[in-house]
């Protein structure tokens, strides 16, 4: 694992998840800390952008991105636990008049699962959970990252959070019978086409309970509030959880199996 306690790690939480899932970020800031990480979090970030760029009015992300450069130029390295939103930085993330600095700090982001595997190479995770679990792989993460790869490519699998899970004591992992497929979240698209959207979750969904799934976890917190929607509607055992909180050991945080 590569010593980055004289390294300043920016972490970015979206804002989802600074609303809706605040357990996510803590456990995130806790595990980087763990494996010896000089953590920051500067009080000024917000939004990304990722909302109105995806709506058609990218135009508007200008005050988003100015932000962000000011609030993370300093840092060596900008970690989320949102692969969506790290995408659309990494892509996007553009201030007028300041393209250099935007280009330097935009190969400084990465997604925690990423930054986890490639960064600092982690070869153990002190870490117990004793459930079985299914992998949902966000498209975000895998197509757009390249988290994983992509089942209909005819190429090597490979899998950097299924490389994490295996590393945790007691949880067993699922076999899926579409490890890959959309849950249908996609951002402003559940909004904009709905039915769509739910009837792909609940294939998602049914998959993972088709094999006795207890809980579902993911890298991208957006995906499994989506997921979440439809297990608590059809009153569904099975339970969702972030990665982050799997690895950092603070799964007792998220509801209890009943």
């Amino acid at each position: 694992m590569q010593a980055l306690n004289r390294v300043k790690v920016g972490l970015f939480i979206p804002c989802y998840v600074d609303q809706f899932y605040p357990r996510v970020g803590i456990a995130s800031l806790e595990l980087l800390e763990k494996l010896g990480c000089q953590v920051v979090f500067p009080t000024t970030q917000t939004c990304c952008g990722q909302p109105m760029a995806n709506s058609g009015f990218e135009n508007m992300t200008g005050a988003c991105n100015q932000l962000f450069l000011d609030s993370f130029s300093d840092c060596d390295y900008v970690v989320s636990p949102s692969g969506s939103c790290i995408l659309h930085l990494k892509e996007h993330m553009k201030v007028a008049g300041k393209e250099n600095q935007s280009k330097i700090l935009r190969a400084k982001v990465f997604e925690l699962v990423e930054f986890l595997t490639d960064i600092l190479k982690i070869k153990e995770i002190k870490s117990e959970f004793p459930y079985r679990v299914g992998l949902h792989q966000g498209c975000h993460g895998q197509r757009g990252l390249l988290l994983a790869q992509m089942s209909e490519l005819n190429a090597p699998a490979y899998s950097k959070p299924l490389g994490l899970l295996r590393k945790v004591k007691g949880l067993e992992l699922v076999d899926l019978d579409r490890a890959d497929e959309c849950c249908g979240f996609g951002g402003t698209f559940c909004v904009s086409e709905e039915a769509i959207s739910v009837k792909m979750g609940k294939d998602r969904v049914a998959d993972h309970i088709r094999n006795g799934a207890e809980f579902i976890t993911g890298s991208d917190m957006s995906c499994l509030m989506h997921l979440e929607g439809i297990l608590r509607r059809r009153e569904s055992k099975v339970k969702v959880i972030h990665i982050a909180e799997i690895l950092n050991g603070s799964y007792i945080t998220a509801p209890a199996l009943s």
